[in-house]
């Protein structure tokens, strides 16, 4: 009971920023309106829902929205630091069927195209061997940044990373992409 209030409240204080209102950049208007808050079924959620019947609402939006990510990006390896739900690896291999999913950092120090991050206490070890490697097609996906205070304050220190470039604060995820040719921005998306 108490986390639905919670999560009314986050959604009333974020009405504002629904489905790209506000988001003058054309090109992030796309990504915010037809990659993160796309309503409409793809091709594979009716077959990836009946497949896995027992994940729950709140983890299966970020299923879909992890298949967009992938739709969108095309990546050829995903790094999935956060293996907690074989579910994602499977809706992400789902999204872009070239995919290949590991769950460590590549050691020959080439970029990887989409990072899901957790934040725990290495994480900012984690941060910095990505950023390290990362290049403009490098998409970093940060769950739980709300979670606590730790990780709230991680995320406004990502966001202020002078390496990074966009940030979209999906409030039950951050998405970070490190393409410095655009104006560096911090969006505030009502998912």
């Amino acid at each position: 009971m108490y986390t639905a209030i919670v999560r009314m409240l986050v959604w009333l204080r974020r009405i504002r920023h629904c489905r790209g209102f506000g988001v003058q950049s054309p090109s992030d208007y796309r990504f915010v309106r037809y990659v993160v808050n796309e309503r409409y079924p793809y091709y594979a959620y009716a077959d990836l829902a009946a497949e896995m019947p027992g994940i729950g609402r709140r983890t299966r939006k970020l299923c879909e929205l992890y298949f967009r990510l992938a739709n969108f990006r095309k990546p050829a390896v995903v790094i999935d630091l956060l293996p907690t739900v074989p579910a994602y690896t499977r809706y992400i291999q789902a999204g872009c069927r070239r995919s290949t999913v590991r769950q460590q950092l590549p050691r020959d120090g080439s970029a990887a195209e989409m990072v899901r991050l957790p934040l725990t206490a290495e994480c900012h070890l984690l941060f910095e061997q990505v950023v390290s490697v990362a290049d403009e097609n490098t998409l970093l996906i940060l769950e739980g940044i709300y979670c606590d205070k730790q990780a709230k304050a991680f995320w406004r220190s990502v966001q202020q990373d002078e390496r990074v470039g966009l940030t979209f604060d999906l409030y039950d995820a951050g998405i970070v992409f490190f393409d410095k040719k655009r104006y560096k921005h911090n969006y505030l998306i009502n998912f």
